[in-house]
């Protein structure tokens, strides 16, 4: 830890007396105190303290018209609550009862008049040097917060990268871009935030969307890629990848965790409750899987995939329309066709 350096110190001295300010002005000098600030006119404290920023203040306790009370007021709403930053009353009064009030308000210590050269240095001393120890230790803990904060945005990082690798993997196997669920949050984010959804609420959907079809990796290629209509097993099979997904992901106190569970699981419900797993209908679907789900079907029908093609965007609009109130929640296939009205879909440069 770096020695203090006395001379660096800022000393702020209110006295009515002039003499009495010179001789603290000259022992503090004589001491090696370089920065010291002096009035006789206790009205000039504040706007005194305003400027130079002192370290300690010493203050009379008896004055005319303001005394050390009405000063150390003026000064309260400028000393830093999270720091320490001595006041020092000066006094020839031995009454014990203001010396209660003064500590009462604030005060860290007291010197009496006359004054004896040796003590006020000493105890002057030994504040400046409380208080470099106290904001050194402050500007640790700081550099500590700093230093947790980085790392702790580090590792949050490195768990969305961590999450965006997982949703990857099941576009794998059977999106040749691997970008259909990225595609998927990016649109139920745009869709969220034409629908009214707080902003963190959207971005926690954005994160969380391309989790969707998770389970899918447990699906055996031979069915996941399979080229026509499934069979009553195969099909049970493919509904199987939202219990799965949901598993994988639960168990989790993580906000973005828990709605990634909540939209594995439910995200191909249908409004008319003709949906699985649990067969939940209209508004007990929850929201951000009816956006989802929304999202899942026009980024599916719009791309190609190895055992289809695309779909014509007119024709894909055409087939949500007919969906409005059946499958989907009608409120958030209008988002989406008030999205497209305006030209706002959210595309990638390979899209």
């Amino acid at each position: 830890m770096a020695e203090f350096s006395w001379p660096e110190a800022r000393i702020l001295a209110v006295d009515d007396q002039v003499q009495n300010v010179n001789i603290i002005d000259r022992l503090l000098r004589r001491a090696g105190f370089e920065h010291v600030i002096t009035t006789t006119h206790p009205q000039q404290a504040r706007p005194l303290f305003e400027e130079h920023r002192p370290d300690l203040v010493l203050l009379d306790l008896h004055m005319p018209d303001l005394d050390g009370f009405g000063v150390l007021d003026q000064l309260a709403p400028l000393l830093p609550a999270d720091g320490y930053l001595p006041i020092v009353f000066i006094t020839a009064d031995a009454d014990t009862h203001l010396k209660k009030r003064a500590l009462s308000l604030g005060a860290k210590d007291f010197v009496n008049k006359p004054f004896d050269a040796t003590e006020i240095v000493l105890r002057i001393r030994n504040l400046l040097e409380a208080r470099y120890l106290y904001l050194a230790l402050q500007a640790q803990n700081e550099m500590l917060e700093a230093r947790v904060k980085e790392r702790t945005e580090d590792l949050e990082q490195a768990q969305l990268e961590i999450l965006h690798r997982l949703s990857r993997a099941a576009d794998f196997r059977d999106d040749d871009t691997m970008q259909h669920t990225e595609r998927v949050g990016r649109l139920s984010a745009s869709l969220a935030r034409e629908l009214g959804m707080e902003a963190e609420e959207v971005e926690l959907l954005r994160l969380a969307a391309p989790l969707h079809d998770l389970g899918k990796i447990a699906v055996p290629d031979s069915i996941l890629l399979k080229g026509g209509g499934l069979s009553d097993d195969e099909f049970s099979v493919v509904k199987t990848h939202t219990r799965i997904g949901a598993r994988l992901l639960s168990g989790s106190t993580h906000p973005l965790l828990q709605m990634a569970e909540e939209i594995a699981r439910t995200h191909h419900e249908q409004w008319d409750g003709t949906g699985y797993l649990d067969g939940l209908n209209g508004e007990s679907i929850p929201l951000v899987s009816r956006i989802v789900a929304v999202a899942d079907v026009f980024d599916a029908l719009t791309h190609a995939r190895a055992y289809k093609k695309s779909w014509p965007l007119s024709e894909v609009l055409d087939e949500l329309k007919r969906q409005r109130g059946r499958q989907f929640d009608p409120a958030v296939v209008d988002a989406l066709m008030h999205i497209v009205g305006r030209g706002e879909l959210p595309l990638t440069p390979n899209d």
